[in-house]
């Protein structure tokens, strides 16, 4: 079991607490620390857990820190975690600035410790079970619109949403980035409520995004077009659609869904893939997937390069919107 503390105890933050309690098998929770003495009161006595009175006091009691606080005060918590030579889960972004980020990745790489970014979209169940079927996407959309809400804003759209597509897509293609294209508005705050971007990737793939906290709902879709087959990812709802194509040998069979593709009667088979996925807290599993990667020293699922890289693509997005 691995001694934790958690940092930041607001919305999310409570999510990771109480989490971490049912984790009990892999964590010993000791404590936690919030700016916000009302706050953390409020958690220490429904929780029954510690309430340090400072980050560092927090940091020196555990293995592992949880860092689940605004993204202005990720870099001071992280690189303190790390320098005293502790493993970190920090939420997404990894940082505010790229400058930031770059002096997390050197110290990480120094101090030798595991550093998991919460990108939680990674341990999806619909996600995880469309891994199988991603045979080299050439062209991907992605729709990610939620409600206003003001907790979220003090980042652009595209650090606070899109940022979760980006790491999937990073992920899928496994090519570099080689053109950045966006357009995007602020609506209700100071900096992009909504955004679009089209990234272009050296083998050809397209991904077309869109981000916007002003919607009338809330959607979290993702659709990938390969040869030969369609993927739709639905975030929200948990739910996968795979759509294939499958040549044809023979005579088909009079209840399948056939294609005459005109030349040299060439058929296909259209297979419709709709599986039921197992109900999954994506936040416990990306909790456990940290255990394990200090456990089996293995690299974390999503690592500090991976949160760099999403990060990086991020803020070519933001240079285009100025």
């Amino acid at each position: 079991m691995l001694k934790i503390g958690v940092i930041g105890v607001g919305h999310l933050g409570k999510i990771h607490v109480r989490l971490l309690k049912d984790l009990n098998n892999y964590f010993d929770l000791v404590g936690f620390y919030d700016s916000n003495e009302q706050t953390a009161k409020q958690i220490s006595d429904e929780f029954g857990i510690t309430y340090f009175r400072s980050p560092k006091e927090l940091i020196n009691a555990v293995d592992c820190v949880d860092v689940v606080t605004p993204t202005l005060s990720h870099f001071e918590h992280v690189s303190d975690a790390i320098k005293m030579r502790k493993h970190v889960f920090v939420e997404k972004p990894l940082a505010e600035t790229m400058d930031e980020a770059k002096k997390l990745v050197a110290l990480c790489h120094e101090a030798d410790v595991k550093v998991q970014v919460g990108h939680v979209e990674r341990f999806n169940p619909a996600f995880q079970a469309a891994i199988p079927y991603f045979n080299s996407p050439m062209f991907i959309e992605t729709h990610r619109l939620a409600q206003f809400n003001p907790r979220g804003t003090d980042v652009p759209v595209v650090l606070d949403l899109m940022i979760h597509d980006l790491d999937v897509i990073l992920s899928v293609v496994k090519s570099r980035v080689k053109k950045v294209s966006a357009s995007g508005v602020a609506v209700v705050s100071d900096s992009h409520d909504m955004t679009n971007a089209r990234l272009e990737f050296e083998n050809g793939c397209v991904a077309n995004l869109t981000a916007s906290r002003i919607s009338l709902k809330n959607m979290r879709k993702s659709r990938f077009f390969q040869k030969d087959a369609y993927i739709s990812v639905d975030f929200l709802s948990k739910e996968l659609e795979v759509v294939r194509m499958q040549d044809v040998e023979g005579e088909p069979d009079p209840f399948d869904i056939v294609l005459e593709l005109g030349k040299d009667n060439k058929k296909k088979k259209i297979l419709i893939d709709k599986p039921e996925l197992q109900e999954v807290n994506a936040i416990k599993e990306e909790l456990k997937s940290f255990y394990d990667s200090i456990k089996n020293n293995s690299i974390p699922k999503v690592s500090i390069e991976n949160g760099f890289e999403a990060m990086d693509v991020a803020h070519e997005i933001l240079k285009k919107l100025q």
